[in-house]
């Protein structure tokens, strides 16, 4: 998604012919408050458009309106228009001709709307404002009233642009990429249900963050994850270093099929977390120091030993937290042949916890999802708000990226 700079306006230095229209509307309205100021310029604005469409009627016609002709079309008359502007809801009057042939331009025939009301509400939406929420801020600020449908109507212009972004094409190497799954309610037929947003994040061989896609709502299992890897190389991913992910059902058996060289790596933030679970909490911060202990070993022996210990610390008291470290500790050690700095990258949350943090924001603002098509719109509106920073590359990336050529020799750019 590419990143749009808000654009910024620059007062215009004061000239003596401002100072006359300032002057000249203070006398005429009156105005002592900010809201008489906002109060005259929709008045103005009103007047304004009559007074163009008037200019364009006449180069319509070919003639003015004091001016006499022999043209079979003339003026007939006003019509009322209500219309919404950034000032709020305003009523302007039309002119209309006698063969209805008269296009205006200022503001068009079946046009309602000459705000930037589009933008805003899709902003709004993306900060993960509800229809209705959106609908009463509109009433609230500009005066007028936004149907719910009308605001779906307004977001709903994003789907192409989604399913443009959903089908990009992608790099061919990607060093490093996590994959991970918020759960939100979403109304189905009546049914509110939990569904899964996973959410694929890249780091690309520049050392530069890239979302790479968001699958919504499907049920986890090997099948699923190899048509979504599938989709990847139908995008034109051809390696991929490594995989890190939760304990996702089917994930390490998709990675074998579609990418037969990836490393798959258990995400230890996750493996942490879930080991902490089945600790009381004034043991949880000795829990964690040891846990610790385990994934910042010098080697894979030693990180086996310190499971070892750990274990045999905990098991009278916790019996159950640390069978998931044995049970997964294939998919744990890959960490163990990386320096510190590779270590960092891959077992950190940062790369994804600013887009995560965004994501929740989502959960804050709405209880239920109308629809997963909804959902979709506002994690991608999500997305491109919390991606918009990622400009720089990850730190320490061209040592990463040095032992990353070594370790995996012939399978990244030179």
């Amino acid at each position: 998604m590419a990143n749009r700079k808000k654009e910024v306006y620059k007062v215009q230095p004061m000239t003596e012919g401002k100072r006359n229209i300032i002057r000249g509307l203070i006398d005429e309205y009156g105005i002592e408050t900010a809201e008489d100021i906002q109060a005259a310029l929709r008045d103005l604005l009103g007047g304004t458009i009559k007074e163009m469409m008037e200019s364009e009627m006449d180069e319509h016609l070919g003639y003015e309106k004091s001016e006499r002709s022999d043209n079979d079309d003339y003026r007939n008359g006003y019509k009322k228009k209500r219309i919404n502007s950034s000032y709020g809801s305003m009523e302007i009057e039309v002119p209309q001709d006698r063969q209805s042939s008269f296009e205006p331009q200022v503001v068009k025939k079946r046009q309602k709307d000459i705000s930037d009301i589009d933008q805003k509400i899709i902003s709004m939406y993306a900060k993960g404002m509800t229809t209705r929420q959106i609908s009463d801020t509109l009433m609230d600020i500009y005066g007028f009233e936004a149907s719910e449908g009308f605001i779906s109507d307004v977001t709903d212009k994003l789907l192409p642009q989604i399913e443009e972004w959903q089908t990009r094409p992608l790099d061919s190497v990607y060093p490093v990429i996590f994959i991970d799954a918020i759960h939100y309610s979403v109304r189905d037929n009546g049914v509110i249900r939990k569904l899964a947003a996973y959410v694929m994040l890249g780091i690309s061989v520049e050392g530069k963050k890239e979302v790479l896609t968001i699958q919504v709502g499907e049920n986890e299992s090997s099948k699923y994850w190899l048509s979504v890897l599938n989709e990847l190389k139908n995008r034109g991913v051809k390696d991929i270093l490594i995989i890190c992910a939760d304990g996702l059902t089917g994930i390490k058996e998709a990675i074998a099929a579609a990418f037969p060289d990836t490393e798959y790596q258990r995400c230890l933030v996750h493996q942490v977390r879930n080991t902490l679970k089945y600790v009381a909490d004034k043991d949880k911060k000795l829990f964690s120091a040891d846990l610790k202990k385990i994934y910042n070993a010098a080697s894979e022996q030693s990180g086996r030993d310190m499971l070892d210990t750990v274990s045999e610390k905990w098991s009278d008291k916790y019996p159950n937290a640390m069978k998931s470290w044995y049970k997964n500790w294939d998919a744990i050690t890959p960490i163990f042949k990386f320096s510190s700095d590779v270590r960092t990258i891959i077992y950190t949350t940062n790369a994804i916890e600013s887009l995560n943090s965004q994501f929740r924001r989502l959960n804050a603002q709405r209880s239920v999802f109308p629809s997963d098509q909804a959902l979709l719109k506002a994690l991608y509106l999500s997305t491109f708000e919390a991606t918009k920073k990622w400009t720089m590359s990850i730190r320490n990336w061209g040592k990463v990226y040095g032992e990353l050529s070594i370790m995996y020799e012939g399978r990244l750019p030179d």
